[in-house]
C-alpha cells in the first residue's frame, strides 16, 4: 500500500506548541491574481474558478466579466486583508503564485516589508496533474526564482492549485530549499514521509475551514463563515487540553477580499484574541517546531 489509513491513529503525539498552546492557528492567503489563465496571457481560455459566478456565457471566448472579478482580488481584496492582519499584529502565510507577485509590484514589496512567509502555489495557477515531469520541474524552479526575485523571499513550502502530480512530491524533496509541503488534506498535525529514501515533512492544508466554499455556493454570509470558522476552533481548543492540534485557514483575495465576508473574518480574529494559549503562526514557524520537536527517525 502506497496509502496510510491509519497516521497517528488513537494516541497522536503531543505537539507541544509554544507557551503550552492548545492550538496553533495558521492564516493562509492565496496570491493569484494575475497567474490565471487568460486570453491577454495567451492561454486561449478564460480562468472561471473562485469568482461570483460558477461560470459566465462567454464559451469559448475571452470572459471580460471573469477577468475583472481576479482584479478585484489583486487591486483591492488583498489590500483590506492586508490591513486586517497588520492592524491585528496577526502572522500570514502566503500561499503564492509567482507571475501574480510579478503582477503587482505594490503587493510583493509590501510583503518584502514584512515577515510573512512564503509557500509556493505554483509559477502560474495551473494544474500541476496535467504536466509532463520536466516541465513542471521547470515550473516550480521558475516559480522559486520569480518569488526570490519580486520579494527577496525563499519558498520554504509547495502547494499545487487542486492536486499535485505523482511526481511533484518527489520534485520538491529532490529541489532541496523547501521545508516542507502541504499537499495533503489528511491530517490536523504535520508528519513525516520517505521520498526516495529520505525523510521529508508534510504540514496539512484544508478545503473545510476555507472560503472555496462562498464560491461554490455552500457559504453565503460572513456570519456563515464566521460561524463555521468559530464552532471549528472551539472543538479544536476543547481538545487541545489533552492533544494539541494545528488549524488551517485558507483565505483568498477575491472571495474574503470583499467586505461583507472580511466582516466575518473580523469576528473570528477577535473571538480567538481572547482566548488564552493560543499559538497564532506561520506555517514556516509549524515546520520548523515539528522538525526541532519530533525529528525524523
Amino acid at each position: 500500500m502506497t496509502r496510510d489509513f491509519v497516521g497517528y491513529g488513537a494516541l497522536p503525539p503531543h505537539a507541544g506548541w509554544p507557551g503550552n498552546a492548545r492550538i496553533a492557528v495558521n492564516f493562509v492567503i492565496n496570491f493569484e491574481e494575475g497567474s490565471e489563465l487568460s486570453y491577454p496571457a495567451g492561454d486561449g481560455a478564460s480562468e472561471t474558478g473562485l469568482i461570483e459566478a460558477a461560470s459566465t456565457d462567454a464559451g469559448m471566448g475571452r470572459d471580460l466579466a471573469a477577468e475583472s472579478m481576479f482584479e478585484y482580488g489583486s487591486r483591492v481584496g488583498w489590500w483590506r486583508l492586508h490591513r486586517i492582519f497588520t492592524k491585528y499584529r496577526l502572522p500570514v502565510t502566503l500561499f503564492a503564485c509567482a507571475r501574480a507577485l510579478a503582477a503587482n509590484p505594490e503587493a510583493a514589496a509590501a510583503i518584502a516589508a514584512g515577515d510573512w512567509d512564503i509557500c509556493g502555489h505554483g509559477y502560474r495557477w495551473i494544474k500541476h496533474y496535467e504536466l509532463a515531469e520536466e516541465e513542471e520541474r521547470r515550473q516550480i524552479a521558475a516559480a522559486v526564482d520569480l518569488i526570490r526575485e519580486t520579494t527577496g523571499k525563499p519558498t520554504l513550502g509547495w502547494y499545487c492549485r487542486y492536486a499535485p502530480s505523482v511526481n511533484t512530491r518527489r520534485m520538491v524533496a529532490a529541489h532541496g530549499g523547501f521545508l516542507y509541503d502541504s499537499d495533503a488534506y489528511n491530517d490536523e498535525l504535520p508528519y513525516w514521509v520517505r521520498v526516495d529514501e529520505r525523510p521529508h515533512l508534510v504540514v496539512p492544508y484544508t478545503l473545510v475551514a476555507n472560503d472555496v466554499k462562498f464560491g461554490r455556493g455552500v457559504l453565503g454570509t460572513g456570519d456563515d463563515f464566521f460561524a463555521f470558522l468559530r464552532d471549528s476552533f472551539d472543538l479544536l481548543y476543547e481538545e487541545g487540553a489533552e492533544r494539541p492540534r494545528m488549524m488551517s485557514i485558507g483565505l483568498h483575495m477575491r472571495l474574503t477580499g470583499h467586505p461583507g465576508r472580511a466582516a466575518g473574518l473580523i469576528r473570528f480574529i477577535e473571538h480567538i484574541a481572547a482566548k488564552d494559549r493560543v499559538w497564532i503562526c506561520r506555517r514556516e514557524d509549524i515546520a520548523r517546531h515539528w522538525i526541532a520537536r519530533f525529528p525524523p527517525g
